[in-house]
């Protein structure tokens, strides 16, 4: 947790390497955390805030992220393998002088996930599968850029998605939007899973437990860990400077999940039914929040 910088001055330079005074920079803050760790709320580390300079770094990072994905919206077609489309996230990444963050993670083989239909995340690209008219599928980049992780998802509906599939992916994006209003400045990451919640409910979707977003940019997954079951008022303070990913994973069944026991690393719903998520990794501002990837 923060605490109080009590052996900084205030006319010392800042914590944050800012290149401020204290008084200047982060002395209100510190004095915002004191306060409601006082009343007993989970408060952001220092490593969750991220510096200007370290914001800068990630932003760079989005921008090869969201250009992955825009190459391939314009280029997924019916019939393609999923290993086309991990070929081409290599080949675009590369290009523009990243890394696929994927590749290589804690043994993860491939460059992107791509999860089809009931597949919930890390579906591994293949050879085998090929991509049907009626699909929905999740490609999830990820990219390191001097120094700097960024993460994002889309969902992409493949000719003649049914009516149901379709609605699902539609109210999937919705939840993300609707939990992003939430986001404020000393909210609380509760505040944005009850929104979330909430409205796949209401839609008759259940919200993956297990599985959420995390805190990136200096490494690929960070504190905290983002829930998207949790209530209103409860969950980490957000402050300032914090960075994380919002990713629900909308299943249309129930929320129970299966790991693919062979690879290690997909999950599919238990059910059978389908499921959608749409990733975008935020900065929470003094004013709300600035959407990094998308």
């Amino acid at each position: 947790m923060i605490e109080m910088a009590s052996n900084i001055g205030r006319n010392d330079y800042c914590w944050c390497k800012s290149g401020l005074k204290y008084k200047q920079c982060h002395a209100a803050f510190d004095e915002k955390i004191e306060f409601y760790k006082r009343n007993h709320a989970e408060v952001p580390s220092k490593e969750m805030i991220k510096t200007k300079e370290q914001l800068s770094g990630i932003r760079a990072s989005s921008k090869i992220n969201i250009a992955v994905l825009d190459y391939v919206s314009e280029h997924i077609v019916i019939g393609m393998t999923t290993e086309e489309i991990d070929r081409m996230v290599y080949q675009k990444t590369v290009e523009l002088g990243g890394i696929p963050a994927t590749l290589g993670y804690e043994g993860y083989p491939k460059s992107v996930c791509t999860s089809v239909n009931d597949q919930i995340c890390h579906g591994i690209p293949s050879e085998q599968v090929v991509l049907k008219d009626g699909d929905i599928v999740n490609v999830d980049a990820s990219t390191f850029y001097q120094g700097y992780y960024s993460d994002s998802s889309r969902m992409f509906c493949l000719g003649n998605v049914s009516e149901d599939n379709r609605r699902l992916v539609r109210v999937a994006k919705e939840c993300v939007a609707l939990g992003l209003e939430q986001v404020k400045p000393w909210s609380f990451l509760g505040d944005m899973s009850q929104a979330i919640q909430d409205h796949a409910r209401q839609n008759g979707y259940s919200v993956v437990r297990e599985i959420g977003g995390h805190g990136i940019g200096i490494e690929f997954h960070e504190d905290p860990w983002v829930s998207y079951v949790i209530g209103k008022g409860t969950g980490v303070l957000l402050a300032p400077g914090m960075v994380f990913t919002v990713e629900p994973m909308i299943n249309k069944g129930n929320d129970k999940i299966r790991m693919d026991r062979k690879n290690g690393w997909t999950f599919y719903t238990a059910d059978g039914e389908c499921s959608a998520q749409w990733e975008v990794t935020i900065a929470v501002t003094e004013e709300g929040y600035e959407i990094l990837t998308y």
